[in-house]
């Protein structure tokens, strides 16, 4: 392994153009800098320098190892900042992963205690919804379902059960009643809430399945607050989980859904490496709140 020390020394010469600037500017004498110089060469089997006359001139390998040196150091000045970071008493960082419906209801409130209570913790909010080809975050809030990617040393816990409503007109026939069954929905025009076919669409249309049949889209629209306007027109009706069904515009009222009844299954998964560290305690516990309130 390289030894840092030398290659700073290396740095230093390129950049001074001179053994005897930089050893005046680091401290050291001129003979010490060409014994550390020349130990470097012996340590990577390279010509580093060339003397000319009375001084040196870098070779082509002494540059280009200067130049890849710059990453070693970046890297060095980044841990040193977080060596400042806990000397001065801050938490670190914490990365949080969310799906559309939890981030509008839940995770600004979770933010928003983290952050009076944490003031130096550095948050990384990420949208997980799409889990192909991301590197999972400290704590992820997902939908569960038949083949959903975890984390690796993770721990899942459930956090609840989100059923499915309809959504209608006020004047529609099923706004008065407290429950239609599902299969009634078979004939209705539907507008579609989720163009990504994400779990949460798939538990809908599996649930559909279930009934007998196959939802009519006569709407395509990317999410939830996107469909509640083309159901106001009455081109047709629109299916979404509670936790979905937030400023919903006048004029439009939910109706439970029953026999089957879709639901999806809500939980959070928390990286063991981060499982004690008090912020993600804390944002564990403010989830579970929210979920009872």
């Amino acid at each position: 392994m390289l030894d840092v020390a030398k290659l700073r020394l290396l740095r230093a010469v390129i950049a001074t153009g001179s053994v005897r600037a930089t050893a005046t500017s680091l401290g050291y004498t001129p003979s010490a800098v060409s014994q550390q110089l020349t130990a470097l060469q012996r340590e990577t089997g390279l010509r580093l320098f060339d003397r000319v006359g009375r001084g040196i001139e870098p070779t082509s390998a002494g540059r280009t190892l200067a130049a890849e040196a710059e990453h070693v150091f970046t890297a060095l000045a980044s841990l040193d900042g977080v060596v400042d970071d806990l000397r001065a008493g801050r938490v670190g960082s914490l990365s949080i992963g969310y799906f559309a419906s939890a981030g509008a209801t839940w995770l600004p409130l979770v933010v928003a205690a983290l952050q009076h209570e944490f003031p130096e913790l550095r948050l990384d909010l990420r949208m997980t919804e799409f889990r192909d080809g991301i590197e999972l975050p400290d704590i992820d809030l997902f939908v569960d379902a038949p083949g959903i990617e975890h984390a690796a040393q993770a721990d899942i816990h459930p956090l609840v059960d989100d059923p499915f409503v309809a959504v209608v007109r006020d004047d529609d026939p099923l706004a008065d009643r407290s429950e239609v069954p599902l299969a009634e929905l078979a004939d209705r025009r539907w507008v579609d809430n989720d163009l990504q076919r994400g779990a949460c669409r798939q538990v809908m249309l599996d649930t559909c399945a279930e009934a007998g049949f196959s939802p009519q889209f006569a709407v395509e629209t990317h999410d939830y607050r996107t469909a509640f306007p083309f159901v106001a027109t009455g081109i047709g009706i629109t299916v979404v989980p509670c936790l979905g069904v937030v400023d919903l515009p006048a004029g439009l009222t939910t109706v439970r859904l029953v026999s089957p009844e879709p639901v999806r299954h809500i939980a959070v998964s928390v990286k063991k490496a981060v499982a004690d560290h008090p912020a993600a305690i804390r944002a564990l516990d403010v989830l579970r709140s929210l979920v009872r309130a």
